[in-house]
């Protein structure tokens, strides 16, 4: 926003008699006659002050430009736009663009709304007050676009865990330039980003390298641009797709109690979960033959009767496009009388403490019993054992 003063009553009297010098004899009179009238009805500018504001707005939204008078004495007031063409003189529109509408009239304010603003529509608007001397102040509108689109784009629909892949994020044809931040998840990353400018229009390019773990399969890769013309998260997102190899874990299932003694049955169960699912589950025996009765039924191992020769380590292994992986189980096959061994100590245990306590306990009543036997017949043993008087 300025402020200007345009020439002074005076200086248009100068101009005015040159441009009536120059006219023919006949029109020469009428000129200066009618120059002299105007300039006389010119109220002088003392005390008056001529202020806008400046405006921001976003586009294919409404601008409201207000030129307003302090002190005003009933001068004039029109309202110009960049080219310098009459909007508003006093309530009047010369100007053929119906976008603009009066808002207010009187004698301290001109206020007029543009709708639908465009980025055409940016630039200086004049407020001219008709004084002597004359004041103008100009206001500027400024438009912002928010972005046209947002595109995100993969380098790999699929990744291996390990890899390092590019994902660009592209927000085109916005004012100003637009900020692009990068989640993935909830974590901020930090990304790398590229301006372009065309016809007062900016589109933004952003490069983000990532290397994929597994666990970031399924995990959003998110682009978010943040704008003055945009309220709240602008944002699109990706999912990312990686592909791990297996994790193996044997899990016992029988015997439960997970000691495995001579002539006793053992179940293994072998999982394994990767991406894509591994297909293919085996089991070997680690530096040595599987025993002749063991059975393999897909990812389980089932060895019936076991015997001291069954003892060794059995490898569960499974494996998918990316790699394989394994898990080992070492077996140890115990006496068939060693559990027997340890129930019988804990049997005999509890015998011993069952027939202490029932000792303890007898002798405790028995003390009872005694105890209440001796009050009562204190009295007695006291008179049977005293001497007779003669």
């Amino acid at each position: 926003m300025a402020s200007a003063v345009l020439p002074s009553g005076s200086q248009c009297a100068a101009a005015a008699a040159v441009a009536a010098a120059a006219a023919p004899p006949g029109l020469r009179l009428r000129l200066l006659l009618l120059l002299l009238s105007a300039a006389a009805l010119i109220p002088t500018g003392d005390g008056q002050n001529l202020f806008t504001k400046d405006v921001t707005v976003i586009e294919g939204e409404v601008a409201t430009i207000s030129c307003q008078v302090n002190k005003s004495d009933d001068s004039v007031i029109q309202l110009l736009n960049p080219n310098r063409q009459t909007i508003y003189f006093r309530d009047f529109r010369p100007l053929k663009d119906s976008r603009f509408q009066l808002l207010n009239f009187s004698s301290s304010e001109l206020k007029v709304s543009l709708t639908n603003v465009s980025i055409s529509d940016e630039g200086r608007y004049f407020c001219q007050l008709y004084t002597d001397p004359p004041q103008e102040s100009y206001t500027t509108i400024t438009v912002l676009v928010p972005p046209r689109n947002l595109m995100i784009d993969i380098q790999k629909d699929t990744a291996v865990e390990g890899e390092e892949i590019e994902v660009n994020c592209t927000a085109m044809a916005s004012k100003p330039a637009t900020t692009i931040r990068w989640f993935k998840g909830n974590k901020e990353l930090k990304g790398k980003s590229e301006v372009e400018e065309w016809s007062d229009m900016y589109t933004v390019t952003s490069q983000l390298m990532l290397k994929v773990r597994k666990e970031d399969d399924g995990v959003p890769v998110i682009c978010q641009v943040e704008h003055p013309a945009v309220t709240g998260n602008l944002q699109t997102q990706r999912y990312l797709e990686v592909q791990y190899k297996p994790q193996v874990h044997i899990q016992m299932t029988y015997p439960l109690q997970g000691l495995t003694r001579e002539g006793d049955a053992l179940e293994l169960t072998c999982e394994a979960i990767g991406k894509p699912q591994p297909v293919m589950v085996t089991w070997v025996r680690v530096d040595d033959e599987m025993p002749q009765h063991a059975v393999l039924s897909g990812p389980n191992l089932f060895i019936n009767n076991l015997n001291k020769t069954d003892n060794g380590t059995y490898r569960c292994e499974a494996s998918n496009i990316v790699g394989k992986a394994h898990s080992d189980y070492m077996l140890y096959v115990y006496d068939s009388r060693a559990g027997e061994e340890g129930s019988i100590r804990a049997v005999d245990h509890a015998v011993i403490g069952g027939v202490v306590a029932v000792v303890v306990f007898a002798m405790l009543c028995l003390l009872i019993i005694l105890g209440r036997y001796f009050a009562r017949h204190k009295g007695l043993f006291s008179l049977t054992s005293s001497p007779r008087i003669k």
